[in-house]
């Protein structure tokens, strides 16, 4: 699954304020422009997206059957 592909699904699926799945995209475009951009840039952007990931923290706890 591409990028697009994902982006349409989320859309059709109303997942688009799941920003798990948001994070996801954007690794899958990031994977996909890697081949333009220096070995830094992408550590920076791949470090970005990691770290909107884990500021995510735990706050499912308690939630999971809803929202996964």
């Amino acid at each position: 699954m591409n990028s697009n592909e994902l982006a349409k699904y989320l859309e059709q699926t109303e997942n688009v304020t799941k920003p798990w799945l948001l994070a996801q995209l954007r690794l899958l475009k990031l994977n996909e422009q890697r081949s333009e951009m220096s070995p830094a840039e992408y550590e920076k952007r791949l470090a970005d997206i990691h770290q909107d990931v884990m500021n995510l923290g735990e706050w499912w706890v308690g939630i999971e059957d809803e929202v996964f």
